[in-house]
């Protein structure tokens, strides 16, 4: 698997943290000198990882236009998890929670959306393959570090997936703004596979006809919708709160 490249200095330090063996080489903006600068030094000495200062020209021919905050590393990629080796996770998971984002294309969504799963204790993210984000760069960034610890499963078949999903135990619980069901008055406790649309569109019908009940979250505002990344946020919360003591 050919190397790739992150940046942003939590996504780099989390990944020294957690997994310094793939940090391949770690590049720092000549003249950061600051504390966190120093403690990312720190982390790649203390874990035998090269590390070279270079030019703010170099980091931007490298990845573009992007706030890297004067650090890229290259990296070995985190290896997708497989359709097989979530089921095997599944039976032997106690209550495990799964969330399924159903065509969302931005990356910056798709991070965001990691970094909650993360928070909330989600055993993996699945998202189909085709016509979906990415785990790129940028997604990588906005996960600060989350898209190393919790798994994403590219499936060809989202549909397919899901009812591999219910098969293993699982209920799917797909958020709809016209649900009349509300989040909170659902059970998210169990087994539970969360699945949000994409941005604008929501589910697919496919994916609505998959799932064995719908819940809203309630607004009092006048926008029709939530940003997936918000919306995505408050779901996982409130199974998080009802599973917590």
């Amino acid at each position: 698997m050919a190397s790739e490249r992150i940046y942003g200095l939590h996504t780099v330090r989390a990944l020294l943290a957690r997994a310094p063996q793939r940090v391949l080489r770690v590049y720092l903006q000549q003249g950061r000198h600051d504390a966190r600068a120093q403690e990312l030094e720190a982390l790649a000495r203390a874990a035998a990882r090269p590390l070279e200062r270079v030019d703010a020209g170099r980091l931007r021919a490298w990845v573009g236009e992007v706030a890297h905050q004067g650090v890229v590393a290259e990296v070995e990629p985190l290896r997708p998890m497989s359709e097989d080796e979530l089921h095997d996770r599944l039976g032997a998971a106690r209550d495990p929670l799964l969330l399924a984002l159903d065509g969302v294309q931005d990356p910056h969504n798709l991070g965001a959306c990691l970094r909650t799963a993360d928070a909330c204790g989600v055993l993996a993210v699945i998202v189909p393959r085709d016509r979906a984000a990415t785990l790129n760069a940028t997604a990588r960034k906005v996960a600060a570090g989350a898209a190393e610890t919790t798994p994403v499963v590219t499936v060809t078949n989202l549909s397919r997936s899901l009812k591999l999903v219910r098969d293993a135990g699982l209920w799917i619980v797909g958020a709809d703004a016209g649900a009349p069901q509300r989040a909170d008055q659902a059970d998210l406790t169990g087994g539970r596979c969360l699945v949000l649309g994409a941005e604008g569109s929501g589910l697919r019908e496919l994916t609505r006809r998959n799932c064995d009940w719908l819940v809203s979250l309630p607004s009092l505002g006048a926008v029709e919708s939530l940003n997936v990344s918000v919306a995505t946020g408050m779901l996982l919360y409130e199974a998080l709160r009802q599973r917590r003591p």
